[in-house]
């Protein structure tokens, strides 16, 4: 008995430290990414929109193939992206990292460091 109250008192401490990652079951992205997240209703030119699939800017749309959370609390996402202008899929990563500045907020780079932008969950 004494057992079982150990494994589920370490389930549930675990249980905060499981879901405290980024989840990206809801979309997130910037005000433009997110006025298009159901399909494009206006181009901008910064777009940024992530979801638990795709990666889309206004020039390129990138299927994500593989979510690795870290322990730093980003999470990298290896995709297949085609980019406006280019024939056929190159391979790409990217992280999400929380802003330090706004905890509700991510910061979106690409696989050399580049800033892309900042998102948030869409409402």
């Amino acid at each position: 008995m004494q057992r079982h109250l150990l494994v589920a008192a370490v389930v549930v401490a675990a249980a905060p430290a499981l879901g405290a990652g980024i989840d990206l079951t809801k979309p997130y992205g910037n005000k433009s990414g997110c006025i298009n997240r159901n399909g494009q209703q206006v181009y901008a030119e910064d777009m940024l929109l992530v979801t638990k699939t795709d990666l889309v800017t206004a020039v390129s749309a990138c299927t994500i193939k593989e979510t690795k959370q870290n322990s730093d609390g980003s999470v990298r996402l290896k995709t297949e992206c085609e980019t406006e202008g280019e024939e056929g899929k190159a391979p790409a990563d990217f992280v999400l990292k929380p802003s330090p500045k706004n905890k509700k907020k991510l910061i979106v780079t690409n696989d050399s460091g580049f800033v892309m932008g900042e998102v948030s969950q869409c409402k």
